[in-house]
């Protein structure tokens, strides 16, 4: 799906996944969400777990993409020929690494991914598989923004995605709350301009709704709100606050 580029609504909202449950990128569909993430930096998924909840979303309207750990082709071509629509490259600190990022999911002469894709709706056009595979890096780390406006020249990048929680560390700031410490928050601005001068697509990790609005004031345009844990947490929550009364 195009969501993550040349999409007139914005800002686009994001659900995430970091286990293989079918039930929770359905529910986030049927909740009106435009995109979900699936985790396999940080979550219990693997290539396989991730290929088989791609399949069961092929006719679900809402688009996909994968967080992977690093730069390794080998990983970024499995989730790109399972079917993803994007892939988030996490601790990206230089431009060389962005450029790796941006060839894992480029054929030859342009990169270095290899073809073999894996369902057959994508059909066996190279260049339409190419031309589909969104890539964004992530920027989590005060490396990364040393370098961030050479990482938003690297050309191919779809778009930039910030990580608070790890930012935070790096700069010395505590994890909760993150986006509301001066450092961080600067910090956080400073990028997404850069990311929007080069015309890139600004993304962030928002982890809840309050923190998701601050974010698209801030003109983010794509925001992650929630896992599906956290998501059923709250609703169970809810529920059981309405049955008690407390």
């Amino acid at each position: 799906m195009s969501v993550f580029r040349n999409n007139s609504k914005s800002p686009i909202w994001g659900g995430w996944v970091t286990g293989p449950t079918q039930h929770g990128p359905q529910e986030f569909a049927r909740a009106g969400y435009d995109y979900v993430g699936f985790d396999t930096q940080h979550g219990y998924l693997d290539d396989a777990d991730v290929a088989n909840l791609l399949r069961h979303l092929e006719h679900v309207p809402i688009a996909t993409a994968v967080r992977l750990p690093n730069a390794d082709p080998a990983p970024i071509g499995r989730v790109l020929d399972a079917g993803a629509d994007a892939v988030i490259i996490a601790m990206i600190e230089s431009a060389d690494q962005a450029a790796a990022a941006v060839a894992a999911t480029r054929y030859p002469p342009a990169g270095v991914r290899s073809f073999g894709p894996l369902r057959a709706g994508l059909g066996l056009d190279p260049g339409a598989l190419q031309s589909r595979a969104n890539v964004f890096a992530m920027i989590e780390t005060a490396a990364a923004l040393q370098d961030v406006e050479n990482i938003c020249a690297v050309t191919g990048l779809t778009g930039i995605y910030l990580g608070p929680a790890d930012l935070a560390i790096s700069l010395g700031a505590n994890v909760s709350g993150a986006t509301k410490d001066e450092r961080v928050l600067e910090a956080i601005t400073r990028t997404r301009e850069v990311a929007a001068a080069a015309g890139l697509v600004t993304g962030i990790h928002a982890s809840d709704g309050k923190t998701g609005n601050a974010m698209a004031e801030l003109g983010f345009e794509m925001i992650t709100l929630a896992s599906e844990s956290q998501a059923l947490r709250r609703g169970a929550s809810e529920h059981l606050r309405e049955a008690t009364g407390k």
